[in-house]
């Protein structure tokens, strides 16, 4: 199926490694340009360098209010175009609700939650018809994760605003929906899991409350976040889509 991505310029976040890294993957393999971002320009160069000509690289923090400028720049400069966006930033860190310290909120609140805000304002001002922005969320947005409180504290309020600016931007024919990851093959799962007691059995546990019995790969994410900022996703706004093997149990 053509996704219709060919010559489309997205900026993607947090994308040199992981779930981003993926779908900048996924998007270039269908002919679009891409912007990846992360806090470090080695990691930039490097994903870059993989990706190849499609692709140009900012080194750039997402709690800095000039970043979405500067990303913004970035696609009109190389590319002279701006067709839509991934947000994602790095999950939070892990912790019970009693003991998570005031300035550990903060600080997570500004980057997880108004960082991405900013951002997703600041783009959705330079897109037309047929835009679209992706949040990427976590399965904590419709379910509490153990041990993650932040993220669960978080994570539904971002989804909820994601939903919000889908009303907003609608009636210009611009779309926003939110991906949750759920189980997934990446370094910050891989982590995750290595904080048990008996990490080998702590993910046998997750892999058995997966109805497909094992974790996700960020190419099966990535494959998904590329559907939906793409024009074959051009009815499809507004959703908070899982991409967690049918880990969360609610509709």
């Amino acid at each position: 199926m053509d996704l219709g991505l060919r010559d489309r310029t997205y900026i993607l976040t947090g994308a040199t490694n992981g779930l981003g890294l993926a779908t900048a993957e996924a998007l270039v393999a269908d002919g679009a340009r891409v912007v990846v971002s992360s806090r470090t320009q080695s990691s930039v160069d490097s994903a870059v360098a993989a990706l190849g000509d499609q692709a140009t690289g900012v080194a750039a923090d997402n709690r800095d209010p000039s970043t979405p400028a500067r990303l913004v720049a970035a696609a009109h400069e190389r590319f002279g175009r701006l067709d839509g966006a991934l947000i994602s930033v790095g999950g939070p860190p892990a912790g019970t609700v009693l003991d998570t310290t005031d300035e550990l909120w903060a600080e997570a609140f500004e980057t997880v939650f108004v960082g991405s805000l900013r951002l997703a304002r600041t783009i959705a001002t330079e897109l037309g018809e047929g835009g679209a922005i992706a949040f990427v969320l976590s399965t904590s947005a419709k379910m509490p994760v153990s041990g993650l409180a932040i993220s669960n504290g978080l994570r539904p309020g971002l989804a909820m605003a994601a939903k919000t600016m889908a009303d907003e931007l609608g009636p210009r024919g611009v779309r926003v929906n939110g991906l949750l990851p759920g189980r997934l093959e990446t370094a910050r799962v891989q982590h995750l899991d290595s904080l048990a007691d008996d990490p080998v059995a702590a993910r046998a546990a997750h892999e058995a409350a997966i109805p497909l019995r094992r974790y996700g790969t960020p190419e099966e994410f990535g494959r998904v976040a590329a559907f939906v900022l793409s024009p074959a996703a051009s009815f499809v706004t507004g959703t908070m889509l899982a991409v967690d093997g049918g880990l969360v149990r609610g509709l």
